[in-house]
């Protein structure tokens, strides 16, 4: 890891304090960034998402896409985990410490409406930011792109009736706006501009020079990185500031969360023999959450103000902070995680 990349933690914490502070000495012009959206898509967030996920898709051969059921391991860990899971266990988790533990603290006409943001977010895998958390414990680029891919289409089909199952509604109005621009703008258009311009550079001037721009690109993805928490944490400044006893409460049960699924998808990964490179992607994807589709879910069920709007917010303030340690963790115990896969692989040929 070069020394930007070794203190990026460093990086996000003054990110997110200068993102507050900016979004209350700029207000207009935080309003300004966050009104340019469509199907509640922030178009400047998109952009920088782009700079942060083509220059990883760069590197993917797509030819390598047809090796990816070698991983069967990963991908049926991963499936469990986003849709067996992780929707059901944060409806849990809601209810333990906002319609229990927390319940006397927080507003009581927004406790189910908090809980129900909980458990949207949570029925909502992450696309295109597990590239970014991919990337950085050096996870098989190939396989991370399948299992996006493999998650959007579950999505599809699968987010509305799990929404609606638990949160006890008939039917659910799923922003299918808001899906399909999402997926496109971070899924397909990248990929397929990624992959002509891998196949451009190729051809005209070979692999010495792909992997000089590369090079390049890379500190542009964490630059782009730290840009996004900036805008987030600008857009967020008056929420977290106006009710700060909130944010952290409903902040918990998202927290434990991620690291009960990472860590879960971790373990199975590790236990069935699977390769490192494979299963910290696995337990990323698992981890994170699709929010501009949560946010968007949320808005068009409960409304902008309400608690389940701000429920999916806070996911999206925690999200790049509480990945990173995620990432970290994972690239700390590699050496552990490789021992116990490889054990069981030769337990296994045996």
């Amino acid at each position: 890891m070069t020394v930007f990349e070794r203190y990026l933690t460093l990086w996000v914490a003054l990110c997110i304090v200068a993102g507050i502070g900016l979004g209350q000495v700029f207000p207009s012009a935080f309003r300004t960034l966050s009104s340019l959206e469509v199907a509640q898509v922030n178009l400047p967030v998109a952009v920088l998402i782009w700079l942060m996920i083509i220059p990883m898709l760069l590197r993917i051969d797509f030819r390598s896409l047809a090796r990816v059921g070698q991983h069967w391991r990963g991908i049926s860990v991963t499936l469990f985990i986003n849709w067996a899971i992780k929707p059901f266990s944060m409806a849990l988790l809601g209810w333990i410490f906002i319609g229990w533990l927390f319940r006397p603290l927080l507003p009581d006409n927004q406790i189910d409406s908090y809980i129900a943001g909980l458990i949207i977010l949570a029925a909502a895998p992450c696309t295109a930011m597990v590239f970014v958390w991919s990337n950085l414990t050096r996870g098989d680029p190939a396989f991370t792109l399948s299992q996006v891919a493999l998650n959007d289409a579950i999505m599809v089909i699968a987010f509305a009736p799990i929404v609606a199952l638990l949160l006890g509604l008939s039917a659910i109005t799923v922003p299918w706006n808001t899906l399909l621009l999402s997926v496109g703008l971070y899924i397909i258009v990248p990929a397929v501009l990624a992959q002509l311009l891998r196949v451009w550079v190729l051809a005209a001037r070979g692999r010495d020079r792909l992997a000089a721009i590369l090079g390049r690109l890379q500190p542009v993805s964490i630059i782009a990185l730290l840009a996004t928490l900036v805008l987030l944490f600008g857009f967020q400044g008056d929420q977290i500031i106006s009710q700060p006893m909130v944010i952290l409460l409903l902040a918990v049960p998202i927290l434990i969360q991620v690291y009960f699924t990472s860590g879960l998808a971790y373990l199975l990964n590790r236990w069935s023999g699977e390769q490192h490179c494979v299963a910290a992607p696995s337990a990323l994807i698992g981890a994170s959450n699709f929010f501009e589709l949560a946010v968007a879910a949320a808005i068009s069920l409960f409304g902008l103000q309400s608690g389940a709007a701000l429920a999916t917010v806070v996911g999206v303030l925690v999200e790049v902070p509480v990945m990173l340690s995620v990432v970290w963790i994972v690239n700390r115990s590699k050496g552990w995680y490789e021992a116990g896969a490889a054990h069981r692989a030769r337990t296994s040929a045996a």
